[in-house]
């Protein structure tokens, strides 16, 4: 047998490492024998791929042995003619998270600030630390909204990036036309404005911004998206930004080489080609949605008003109790302790148990 002792070691890692949180994802839903299980803890969309999409992903599979293309360019391409925006302004990346790594190196050295609000995307304060930034996180309001009059208080001399989280992940609400435009007009020009609109396509309400607007009136603000939510690619990790030349080109320095793979970039590709089949299931979604807030509201809970694939319960120290009882009936939530859970919207099954356990909650 081989010698099994760890050796020590002298090898220095960077003392930041020791203020970093790890990330917590969504814990999957373990099968059972007495109860179907759900697992409605990473907000991933419930249905299969498509046909289409599947067997694209079926025959760029036969090219694993290959590199893929490391510009990206039939995908980055297919994203310029769908948004009407030039091809040299897009940057892609694995998933949006990896696209905000590459934002946050191309904007930070060590000592600069990130301004978001919290509680906000998990990612936010695990990657502005690995940048070796700081972090300055600015409170919602009590309604589970950005407070932007006071993050635009919060900038200094020192601030490099703004995050704006809309919807925001995991309350789920939206800011507002209106009120982004008056905190861009407070913004320094020299500070790159980031509007993460991961969950965009399940947003109805008439007063949210038009990100890709703004992003063409201000030459300081970015556009992050991602195929994982509504497009249902979570698990191939392909996410973009689009931005203004100069940034978009800092971003494609940045980006993992050959970090898209060919099987994501087509699978992303034929998605955008069958987005008309794709809308309806977002349709689905968002009239589940509707119905889980109005019979969790129903039942007493004060739920935000939620423009995303899921809910957030502002259970308090009732959190982790929240989550266990969930648990042992088969319903997996994202318990953020000490403030609330996170329920997305999947199988309507699944939305039927979340409603039971939270009324049994609420009544218990």
């Amino acid at each position: 047998m081989t010698d099994q002792t760890t050796p020590t070691t002298d090898v220095r890692l960077r003392t930041t490492l020791a203020g970093v949180p790890g990330y917590k994802p969504g814990k999957p839903a373990a099968p059972r024998t007495d109860v179907t299980t759900y697992k409605i803890s990473s907000n991933e969309n419930p249905y299969p791929p498509l046909p289409s999409v599947l067997k694209v992903v079926q025959d760029a599979a036969t090219q694993m042995n290959r590199y893929p293309d490391m510009a990206v360019s039939a995908l980055t391409a297919k994203i310029a003619e769908t948004l009407d925006v030039p091809a040299e302004h897009v940057a892609t990346g694995t998933g949006s998270v990896g696209v905000l790594g590459q934002l946050l190196q191309i904007t930070c050295e060590p000592g600069d600030e990130v301004v978001y609000a919290w509680r906000s995307f998990e990612a936010y304060p695990i990657v502005v630390a690995l940048a070796g930034a700081t972090s300055v996180q600015v409170p919602l309001t009590a309604d589970a909204r950005h407070d932007l009059e006071a993050m635009a208080e919060a900038i200094t001399d020192r601030t490099r990036l703004v995050l704006v989280c809309t919807p925001n992940n995991p309350t789920g609400p939206v800011v507002h036309a209106d009120e982004l435009d008056a905190f861009i007009a407070t913004v320094p020009s020299d500070v790159l404005i980031v509007i993460d609109e991961a969950y965009l396509e399940f947003v109805r309400d008439g007063d949210a911004p038009v990100a890709l607007d703004v992003y063409r009136e201000h030459a300081n603000v970015a556009v992050l998206r991602t195929f994982s939510k509504a497009y249902g690619l979570a698990g191939l990790r392909v996410g973009y930004a689009v931005a203004q030349a100069p940034v978009a080109e800092a971003l494609r320095k940045a980006a993992v080489p050959f970090g898209v793979s060919t099987v994501a970039q087509e699978a992303a590709i034929a998605s955008l080609d069958a987005y008309d089949e794709l809308a309806e299931r977002v349709t689905a979604l968002v009239q589940e949605r509707g119905r889980v807030l109005e019979a969790l509201r129903g039942q007493g809970w004060d739920v935000p008003e939620t423009q995303a694939n899921f809910v957030w319960l502002p259970l308090g120290e009732d959190t982790v109790e929240f989550a266990e009882i969930a648990d042992d009936a088969g319903l997996v939530v994202r318990p953020f302790a000490g403030e609330g859970c996170r329920c997305t919207i999947a199988e309507t099954e699944a939305n039927d148990r979340l409603i039971e356990v939270a009324g049994a909650f609420r009544n218990r």
